[in-house]
């Protein structure tokens, strides 16, 4: 991978502005290597008990949890792809993929995601089978609190289903903000997700901070 999905669909400008070490983060894998990281979940899930059925459903596909814990163990594994997306076979993109191991106290679960440079910008395809998909906005401050943080804001949610691809109307489309940071003091990667959706509010977040590098694959050989 020379130019990660971050890079091919975010301006220059945009990306200068980032913090340095989350520039390793969103830059590039170079080939024989994966991205790495451990760290803690201040919380993860939903109090709201109500909607853990229709987070169950999700978990089948590794893309939430029902569940509301605090302080779980965490890794992340990052690793370069390419992806095709439909029945078709279209082009493929150049991807990262994700797995993020959380170490609940009922056991592990792993979820699932693979970003995409598309032209319509930067995509995040959801769970193992990637039905779900968020068309994600890029912003970094470049001053005030947030400064040098990547903040993603998803404008478009869509899902597959019965071979097309169907998009959520604005007025009842979920929303994903995440928001990665670099703690100097810390010294660790602090990232916050909050899904919301409108009248509801928060259905779901996970935050916490964790370190990560990028080391050889060893576990491909």
């Amino acid at each position: 991978m020379t130019r990660s999905p971050y890079e091919l669909s975010t301006p220059p400008d945009v990306l200068a502005r980032l913090h340095p070490r989350l520039r390793t983060y969103f830059g590039p894998i170079p080939p024989g290597h994966v991205g790495r990281g451990e760290g803690v979940f201040t919380v993860v899930g939903t109090p709201r008990r109500w909607l853990w059925p229709v987070l169950a459903w999700f978990a089948r596909d590794a893309v939430m949890f029902p569940v509301w814990e605090r302080d779980v163990p965490f890794t992340v594994e990052n690793r370069p792809a390419r992806v095709r997306r439909g029945s078709a076979g279209l082009e493929a993109r150049v991807a990262v993929r994700a797995h993020r191991t959380f170490r609940f106290r009922s056991g592990a679960r792993t979820m699932a995601d693979a970003i995409t440079a598309e032209p319509d910008g930067l995509v995040d395809h959801l769970g193992r089978r990637g039905r779900v998909s968020a068309l994600l906005r890029t912003e970094v401050d470049a001053d005030g609190p947030d400064a040098g943080a990547l903040r993603l804001v998803s404008t478009r949610v869509t899902f597959r289903a019965l071979g097309r691809e169907w998009r959520l109307q604005a007025r009842i489309a979920p929303r994903v903000t995440l928001v990665e940071r670099f703690d100097d003091e810390a010294d660790r990667q602090r990232v916050s997700l909050v899904l919301s959706a409108p009248v509801i509010g928060t259905l779901y977040r996970y935050e916490g901070a964790f370190r990560y590098e990028i080391a050889p694959d060893t576990e491909r050989g």
